[in-house]
């Protein structure tokens, strides 16, 4: 199949991305990958470099950089925050909690989308707010399905063990009780985009009286039907 389209810088600069896309390479797996000239995939990648779209590693290889990332969140924030509206009200009535949508960003975790209860004593976590990634259900399934080291990583003064992110991942949902504020339980459940990555979490939270000191098991069936229907959504649209 040809893959050009017409502009060869531009066919050249994807050619260098898709040979980063298996893993970190030196110029010379560049070159070999890619079949460009050695001087030509040197300007590319940097080039490519200067703008964020490569990056190296610590023994100085190529590698993806973190501005596709930063767009790749941004097309899925997108279609995510197009669905979260309804599906997380829903959950709210369902279940009778507040309902929130949470990503990572770096070390912590930003809700994105929120659905309140209506009245009485509830868990209030405004848009925009953020929260560590050291504590709380959506906190747990945003870290489990992490590679072993950034895992490992995320486990540093957390709240939580990796035994019990085991159990977050056979279960497919998470449960915290007073671990992120005391007094306050909830159940979360992955969002999985198109390559089946975890992208963000859904959580029901409330204060331990109503949600007991067991609240996977009021729960973890809605929560787990609401990420279903996001990660659905991402993948029509992905």
């Amino acid at each position: 199949m040809d893959n050009s389209s017409g502009v060869g810088v531009l066919d050249k600069a994807a050619l260098v991305l898709s040979a980063l896309e298996s893993g970190p390479a030196t110029l010379a797996g560049l070159v070999a990958s890619t079949g460009l000239a050695r001087p030509t995939a040197h300007r590319l990648a940097v080039a490519l470099e200067h703008h964020r779209m490569v990056a190296r590693d610590m023994q100085g290889r190529f590698i993806l950089g973190p501005r596709l990332s930063e767009l790749s969140a941004a097309a899925g924030e997108d279609r995510l925050l197009a669905t979260a509206g309804p599906v997380l009200t829903h959950l709210r009535d369902v279940t009778g909690e507040s309902a929130q949508l949470y990503r990572r960003q770096g070390d912590m975790r930003i809700c994105v989308a929120a659905a309140e209860r209506l009245s009485g004593l509830r868990d209030t976590v405004p848009v925009g707010s953020t929260l560590p990634m050291k504590a709380g259900s959506a906190a747990q399934v945003l870290l489990a399905w992490e590679e072993p080291e950034r895992l490992h990583r995320g486990l540093q003064g957390a709240r939580f063990t990796a035994t019990a992110l085991s159990g977050v991942r056979r279960r497919g949902w998470a449960q915290s009780i007073g671990e992120r504020e005391p007094g306050v339980a909830s159940v979360s459940a992955p969002v999985r985009g198109p390559s089946n990555r975890v992208v963000a979490a859904v959580s029901v939270s409330g204060p331990i009286e109503r949600l007991t000191r067991h609240p996977g098991r009021m729960h973890a069936q809605a929560v787990v039907d609401a990420a279903a229907r996001l990660t659905e959504a991402l993948r029509r649209n992905g």
